[in-house]
C-alpha cells in the first residue's frame, strides 16, 4: 500500500459521505501516511492491532482488502470495524480497546507466543486513566504491548494540553510508547462539507 493509495481511499470515502450515502459518522485519516507506513514496517501479519474510531488506514495497512473495508464503511461501521481474520479490532468507545489490548498481551505472554499487540490511540485518549493504568501494568509485567499515540490536536475540537493544563503528553518518552504529531486535514468527524445531525 502506497501513500497515494491511502489518500485516495479516504478521499473516496469523503466524496461518498458528502453524497449522503453513508448514514453514520466517519473519522478520516490524513497527513500521517508516512508515519503509519514506517510504524507498520514493524508490524507482522500475526500481530494484533487495537484502534479507535479513526482506523481506516490501520485496517488497510493490516491487510484488510480495500473493497471489503469500503463496503463496511458504507454499511455504517466506520467507527466499529472488526476483522478477526486480520487481527484488528476497533471501538467507538473512548479508551474502549485499551483493556482488551492489555488482556490480549497478557494472554500472549502466558501462552509463550511471539506475537505483539499494537494499541493505537489519540492524544486525548492517551491521557485517560485507562491508558495510564494499562501502560503501568504492561511495562511492569513486560508484556508485548506497544502504545502508539497519534496526536492530531483535534480531541473533538478541544486541545488536550490546554484541557489538562500540561506542557507535554504524559506517556510520551516512556517505555513501549511511540508517538507522532500531524495536522489532520479533516474535521474531527465527517468530511467538512455535509452537516451531520
Amino acid at each position: 500500500m502506497l501513500v497515494k493509495d491511502l489518500i485516495d481511499f479516504e478521499k473516496d470515502i469523503a466524496d461518498i459521505f458528502n453524497q449522503a450515502k453513508i448514514r453514520a459518522p466517519i473519522h478520516l485519516h490524513g497527513n500521517n501516511e508516512n508515519q503509519l507506513l514506517k510504524i507498520f514496517e514493524n508490524i507482522n501479519s500475526d500481530d494484533w492491532i487495537f484502534s479507535s474510531w479513526r482506523s481506516h488506514y490501520h485496517c488497510l495497512l493490516k491487510g484488510v482488502p480495500p473493497q471489503q473495508l469500503k463496503k463496511d464503511i458504507l454499511d455504517g461501521k466506520s467507527m466499529t470495524l472488526l476483522y478477526p481474520e486480520y487481527k484488528i479490532y476497533t471501538s467507538a468507545i473512548v479508551a474502549g480497546v485499551i483493556p482488551i489490548a492489555l488482556g490480549t498481551a497478557l494472554s500472549l505472554k502466558r501462552e509463550g507466543k511471539n506475537e505483539k499487540v499494537f494499541l493505537f490511540m489519540g492524544g486525548m485518549t492517551s491521557e485517560t486513566g485507562a491508558a495510564h493504568e494499562a501502560h503501568k501494568y504492561a511495562t511492569s509485567h513486560n508484556l508485548p504491548l506497544e502504545f502508539i499515540i497519534e496526536i492530531n490536536h483535534k480531541s473533538v475540537c478541544t486541545d488536550t494540553l490546554k484541557t489538562w493544563n500540561m506542557k507535554k503528553y504524559s506517556l510520551v518518552g516512556k517505555k513501549n510508547v511511540t508517538h507522532y504529531e500531524y495536522d489532520l486535514p479533516w474535521p474531527h468527524a465527517g468530511s467538512g462539507v455535509r452537516v451531520q445531525f
